[in-house]
Formats: C-alpha cells, sequence, structure tokens
C-alpha cells in the first residue's frame, strides 16, 4: 500500500523538477527580462510610502495587501488608494527628493550582467512612472522600457487622477504589456519576475515566471511559482551557468 501511495508522489516531484529546471533554462536564455518595481526591485511598496508620506499611511497599506493577495481586482484597489492620498505633484517630487526609492540588494549587479549579455531589460509596474522612471535612471534602463500607471494634475498641481488608458491600471495589465512587447520585439522567450499575484498572472504571456520573495513573501505567489528565488544572487548565479 505505502508502495502504491509513493509511485504517484514520486512521478509528481519528478514533474516538479523537470518544470524547475526548464524555468532555468527559459531564464537563461531569455531575450527580455521583466521585471516588476515595487518590493521587487526597489524594497518598499511606492504607492504605501506615498500614502505615509501624505499622512495616510495605515489605510493604504491594508488595500496594497488586500491587491497583491488578489481579494480584489488592481484597477478597483488603485482608484481607491489614490483617492484616499489625492497626492499632489509637489508632494510626489517632494517624496522622491526626501525618500528616494531604495534598490533592492543585488539588482544594480544583475540588471548590468543581464545588458552585458545584450538581454533586453523592461520596467512593468502597477505603480507610478514618475517613481519608477527614477528607478530606471539608477539602473541604466532606457525609459522606454519602462511601462507604468500616470498620475494626473491640474494646471494648479493637485491630484486629478490617474490616466485609466494605461495597460498597467488594469488587472491583466502586466500581461498585455508583455504581449505587446513579444509582437513590437518579436521575442520568442521573455521572463517575468516579480512579487505578487498581478506577476503571477502575466505568465503566460510570458514564456516563464520567477517569484521573488526577497523584500516580501506572498504565500499564494510562492506556492504557485516553479521557480522561486529569495535573493537577486541565485540568478546571477544562474547565468553564469551558461
Amino acid at each position: 500500500m505505502l508502495k502504491q501511495l509513493l509511485v504517484p508522489y514520486q512521478r509528481c516531484s519528478n514533474h516538479i523538477m523537470a518544470s524547475l529546471s526548464e524555468t532555468k533554462e527559459l531564464f537563461r536564455r531569455a531575450e527580455a527580462v521583466c521585471f516588476d518595481v515595487d518590493s521587487t526591485v526597489i524594497k518598499e511598496e511606492g504607492i504605501d510610502e506615498l500614502a505615509k508620506f501624505c499622512g495616510v499611511g495605515d489605510a493604504v497599506t491594508e488595500m496594497t495587501r488586500k491587491a497583491m493577495g488578489g481579494s480584489m481586482t488592481f484597477k478597483t484597489a488603485l482608484t481607491e488608494r489614490l483617492s484616499i492620498i489625492r497626492c499632489s505633484r509637489e508632494q510626489v517630487n517632494k517624496l522622491i527628493t526626501d525618500h528616494p526609492p531604495q534598490l533592492t540588494p543585488g539588482i544594480r549587479e544583475l540588471v548590468d550582467r543581464l545588458h552585458q549579455r545584450n538581454i533586453k531589460v523592461f520596467l512593468i509596474s502597477g505603480g507610478f512612472r514618475c517613481i519608477v522612471e527614477h528607478v530606471a535612471t539608477q539602473l541604466n534602463i532606457p525609459l522606454h522600457h519602462v511601462y507604468a500607471n500616470r498620475l494626473k494634475f491640474y494646471f494648479n498641481g493637485e491630484y486629478a487622477g490617474f490616466d485609466e488608458s494605461q495597460p498597467t491600471a488594469e488587472s491583466g495589465g502586466k500581461g498585455k504589456v508583455i504581449s505587446m512587447l513579444k509582437e513590437q520585439y518579436g521575442f520568442e522567450t521573455v521572463v517575468m519576475i516579480g512579487d505578487g499575484a498581478t506577476d503571477l498572472e502575466a505568465c503566460p504571456p510570458a514564456s516563464a515566471f520567477i517569484g521573488f520573495g526577497g523584500n516580501v513573501i506572498r504565500p499564494q505567489v510562492k506556492e504557485k511559482s516553479l521557480w522561486y528565488v529569495t535573493s537577486f544572487g541565485e540568478l546571477l548565479k544562474e547565468l553564469e551557468k551558461i
């Protein structure tokens, strides 16, 4: 009886092993690597930092947790959080100056190595373009490789909403961006790396997904990731096998 029980488990574990090695292989020969930004490339969630800066941190952090856990649509969560924050252009600029986003250890080296290998690097974020562009500049990622949400302001600098036409404003938006990149550049192999539910759901169309838990571990993402890493050093080590 015990022997019978063990057989399907072995089959299952072999399947998992094969899938893990396939994911690693896809990463090593990727033509493009797309990174999520908040809690992946940078240590914090940009929207939570903005909320704290504007004095409404607790309410917004709870909603971010729900959005990342997949219990409400991304667009609903974004709309509701921004309606609480209602940040001005001046506040956003001051946040970037006074509290610039903190890069996750190892990301600079990883992006440099990918660039050395002529692998295109993209940042695809449900966060805000003004913050993500600052991050891209630090990592020598061209600004036309940045896909993120745009905040809108009135002429006097007051909050006027966000651009709802951006694909990253929707659930499934990261997948839409990857489909667009494949079409535009003719990429065959695109790998998505991120910590959240919106990153996981971008595969497919991404060829592979790598879960990242170096800043925060989201159990449902860890559970569903064929390859889950907690440091960028693990990815650098994999590239050295080429």
